[in-house]
């Protein structure tokens, strides 16, 4: 099969962390925030085992692990959930574990690539307040976010990008919009390192807005088995940097030549 490189990772994970006052996104192409409009081929999963964090100087939170589904439903439509498992440890102040902000959303790609024009997607994300806003493990609120990715190969080099708004209800909470892109390089067969920079508006009447820079990579362990990881630190907005980690299974059934 082909793997997405890098694909959503959210996708990329935790709206749980923006219930702690910290200025993060969920994480949608992994091992990136910033996302592509690519889904998962027809009748094949990724299936992900992460976790990712935020880092501040008065406050550490993430997931330890979240899980995440990603299925090619029918061609062109990919059907994704993210379940985590969050964690809230601010400093001086009890810690907190447990299930955090689950996140459902479907890509659908309108437009395929070219040699003269990119391919043209959107991927719309449902958060639900699964976790508990009370613990730091949650919102408290369903949020939505809407957007559109792009994306252009040239030989071993692909870009992607784009943006959309985010609809965050509840006290104090701003909508926002976000704005990405990413630069990938095939250096071999089997690693591909990344760059990507993105930036979002207030998320809340008392927040600034906030730009970060990370690096990560892709790396195929085999056909069916790869590593994702990512860092990168906040460029304007509360210091801090993020983190993430992943191991991917990537299956589907065997085409009729036998390739998958």
């Amino acid at each position: 099969m082909k793997l997405r490189l890098p694909l959503h990772c959210p996708r990329a994970v935790l709206l749980a962390l923006a219930a702690t006052g910290l200025a993060v996104v969920a994480r949608a192409g992994p091992p990136y925030v910033t996302d592509d409009p690519e889904p998962v081929e027809y009748q094949h999963w990724e299936v992900y085992l992460a976790s990712a964090t935020q880092h501040t100087a008065d406050d550490l939170a993430g997931t330890l692990p979240h899980l995440e589904v990603n299925y090619g439903v029918i061609p062109d439509v990919q059907l994704h959930l993210i379940v985590p498992d969050a964690f809230d440890a601010p400093a001086g102040e009890p810690r907190h574990y447990g299930l955090g902000d689950i996140e459902v959303g479907m890509k659908y790609r309108f437009v395929h690539e070219t040699d003269s024009h990119p391919q043209i997607g959107v991927f719309p994300l449902v958060e639900l307040p699964t976790g508990s806003a009370a613990r730091g493990l949650g919102t408290g609120h369903t949020q939505l976010f809407l957007p559109v990715w792009i994306q252009k190969s040239w030989d071993k080099f692909t870009a992607y990008g784009g943006g959309g708004y985010w609809i965050t209800p509840g006290a104090g909470n701003r909508n926002s919009w976000f704005a990405g892109w990413l630069g990938q390089y095939q250096l071999t067969k089997s690693f591909a390192p990344g760059v990507e920079i993105y930036y979002r508006t207030a998320q809340a009447v008392d927040a600034s807005p906030t730009a970060q820079v990370n690096v990560g990579f892709v790396w195929d362990l085999s056909e069916n088995l790869h590593i994702l990881a990512s860092a990168g630190p906040a460029i304007h907005g509360p210091h801090g940097y993020q983190t993430y980690l992943a191991f991917q299974w990537t299956f589907g059934p065997e085409e009729k030549n036998g390739a998958k």
